[in-house]
């Protein structure tokens, strides 16, 4: 696992986790985007490994028809910790991979 370390997992299917982190940071990314989007479904995620204090995520949303947004997330490992959006990407599809990205 040592060779992991800083790498990025494979493209997983999201799940009851995956959403509720998305739920946490919705209102940032309304503030970010500009846009209260319907529909907000997590459907992928990647999870960055080998980081201690907090993971990091890159998720995929549809956000509705075949509109997908990327988020990437950080969550500290600590008590009532919320977590962060660090970025969105728009303009996403159900094609687009979830590759690593700052904004």
């Amino acid at each position: 696992m040592a060779d992991d370390f800083g790498k990025w997992s494979e493209t997983m299917n999201a799940d009851e986790g995956t959403q509720d982190i998305c739920d946490h940071v919705k209102s940032q990314v309304v503030k970010k985007t500009g846009q209260d989007f319907a529909q907000y479904k997590s459907v992928q995620y990647r999870q960055l490994l080998g980081i201690v204090g907090a993971s990091h995520y890159l998720i995929k949303v549809h956000v509705g028809d075949v509109n997908y947004i990327h988020l990437y997330v950080i969550r500290i490992v600590y008590p009532n910790a919320t977590p962060t959006l660090e970025g969105v990407q728009q303009n996403k599809t159900k094609d687009d991979p979830l590759e690593p990205f700052t904004n």
